[in-house]
């Protein structure tokens, strides 16, 4: 096996310098490709929004992102939700997070 356990990333809280802003409750995938494109983050506020992949660091015990900007409300999200697919439409047993966001079977 190879790369992170996509169950383990998604466990990780969301934060900006040290404080928590959320915590991921799925993760979005190309609707073409098995390419992450971001997260669905449920945020502290209890509000759901979208957090581009492309601007998260996955750390060692966080999702890390340098500004709160990146987090996109929930109604603006709607342009990604429609072009991707939910994780668990995969299929896989043991999703794992390669280089790039390439997600495969563990």
């Amino acid at each position: 096996m190879s790369g992170r356990s996509v169950v383990e990333v998604l466990s990780l809280p969301v934060r900006l310098n040290g404080i928590q802003l959320g915590r991921p409750v799925d993760a979005l995938v190309h609707a073409d490709d098995d390419r992450l494109v971001g997260f669905d983050v449920l945020c502290g506020d209890g509000e759901r929004r979208f957090l581009p992949f492309a601007v998260a660091r996955i750390e060692s015990g966080e999702i890390a992102v340098d500004s709160a900007l990146p987090l996109i409300d929930d109604g603006d999200a709607e342009y990604y939700r429609s072009r991707t697919r939910r994780l668990r439409e995969l299929g896989f047993r043991d999703p794992r997070l390669e280089d790039g966001g390439v997600i495969r079977e563990g």
